[in-house]
């Protein structure tokens, strides 16, 4: 079972919402709105796709972390948590 499990209702439905404003970034493309009201949306898209990746890391270290930890997977729990943290705070 993946440690996000009791948070994928809340997921989906955030991510269901990010594709709704994106398909409206898509329309406002098309039909040349003003440039900074697109780069508006741009940044509400990214601000809440950054918000379901956090609630996804909490997920993770609150479930897989603790559990690999408990079990003796220190070093390589370690790395592959600092590996993802790197990756996600650089988008």
């Amino acid at each position: 079972m993946a440690s996000y499990s009791e948070d994928k209702d809340k997921i989906l439905s955030r991510l269901k919402r990010i594709e709704g404003q994106l398909r409206g970034i898509q329309r406002m493309v098309k039909e040349d709105k003003y440039c900074v009201d697109i780069l508006v949306q741009v940044s509400s898209v990214l601000g809440a796709t950054q918000r379901v990746g956090f609630i996804i890391l909490d997920d993770h270290i609150k479930g897989c972390v603790k559990n690999a930890l408990k079990n003796g997977g220190e070093d390589a729990t370690i790395r592959e948590l600092m590996d993802v943290i790197e990756r996600f705070v650089r988008t």
